[in-house]
């Protein structure tokens, strides 16, 4: 079995592998140095999982995030509790309540898109959900594609992050959007994120994880975030 990387509801990946709809996929990504797997439940997506196949991966790993769009906070725990899950991970347009609702012995994972409010509404709403009652344990900044929640392959906009502690302070960032080996080592020695997380940038087809590209990904992440250590 793979490590378990969640220590505690603090402790958030370095470099996760999303969309994953095996269990080959997932010990590959963990094999080739990866901290954690998305498995998801939005069943919109080209990655979607259902709760037997989300369990039959989680049996053989751990490390993983549900990722969930729009979904209650009921339906979230309950599959949660079933696959056995280390985190979840909001990718749609909950609202700011949702977070305190959430089983708190999971790792919390927002997800945001800049938008045209960019940075700063994105801090508007951390505040949100700190008056509401729960903080995530990191944000997720994915590319902004009308009417799509994520693994588009879409780049965000890095120029944006520049001073992103100014505005989320110190919470965890994480990058995704449209990242892929030839990209990763720049994204994080420009954005500096606590941690990154791909899709369709590791893929052969949505939801298959092509070996080369995911440990040519790892490879390079890691090496890039040894470097600006």
């Amino acid at each position: 079995m793979a490590k378990t990387y969640f220590l505690s509801g603090n402790k958030v990946f370095r470099i996760k592998i999303c969309g994953v709809t095996s269990v080959a996929d997932a010990q590959r990504a963990f094999d080739a140095g990866a901290d954690a797997i998305g498995l998801n439940f939005y069943p919109g997506s080209s990655r979607f999982v259902s709760v037997e196949k989300a369990r039959s991966i989680t049996t053989k790993i751990s490390s993983a995030i549900g990722v969930f769009v729009n979904s209650t906070a009921a339906e979230i725990n309950q599959i949660a509790s079933e696959v056995a899950l280390q985190g979840v991970q909001l990718h749609g347009d909950e609202p700011p309540g949702l977070l305190a609702e959430i089983d708190p012995a999971l790792v919390l994972v927002r997800a945001y898109t800049l938008g045209s409010h960019g940075l700063a509404g994105i801090a508007e709403s951390l505040n949100a959900c700190r008056r509401a009652g729960r903080m995530p344990a990191a944000v997720l900044i994915d590319a902004a594609v009308e009417g799509q929640f994520g693994g588009t392959g879409q780049t965000a906009d890095w120029e944006q992050l520049n001073d992103y502690p100014r505005h989320l302070g110190e919470i965890p960032l994480a990058l995704a959007g449209g990242l892929n080996p030839k990209n990763i080592g720049a994204a994080i020695r420009k954005v500096q994120p606590h941690a990154v997380d791909v899709a369709s940038g590791v893929e052969s087809s949505p939801g298959v994880k092509d070996p080369v590209k995911l440990r040519s990904f790892i490879n390079a992440a890691q090496a890039a975030y040894e470097e600006i250590k």
